[in-house]
C-alpha cells in the first residue's frame, strides 16, 4: 500500500493554556509519514471547587487525546475506503 518505508516513531506534544477556571490543551501529533494532526480539549472548573491545576490538565489532555484518536480512526477509514472502494465503519 505504501511506496516508501515509514518511520514507526510518532511524536506527540501537549501544550496547555490555563486561567483560574479553564484549561485548554492542544495536542500535536507528528506521525510516521511526516503528517501532523492537531486536536484540542478543554476543562472547566466549577468556581466552588478547589483550584487544582493538574486535574484540569489531565481532563483537558484526555479530551484532546480522545479527539485525536477519533480523528485517526476517521483518517484510517478514509484510507481503507480509498483502497477498497467500499464504505468503512470503524468501531471505537
Amino acid at each position: 500500500m505504501y511506496d516508501r518505508v515509514l518511520d514507526n516513531d510518532w511524536h506527540i506534544d501537549i501544550e496547555f493554556d490555563e486561567d483560574d477556571t479553564h484549561t485548554h490543551a492542544t495536542v500535536r501529533a507528528r506521525l510516521g509519514d511526516d503528517d501532523e494532526m492537531t486536536a484540542i480539549g478543554d476543562a472547566f472548573r466549577n468556581p466552588s471547587d478547589v483550584n487544582q491545576p493538574m486535574i484540569g490538565e489531565e481532563i483537558a489532555a484526555a479530551r484532546a487525546l480522545i479527539a485525536l484518536g477519533t480523528d485517526l480512526l476517521h483518517r484510517a477509514g478514509a484510507r481503507i475506503e480509498a483502497v477498497t472502494r467500499h464504505p468503512v465503519h470503524l468501531v471505537n
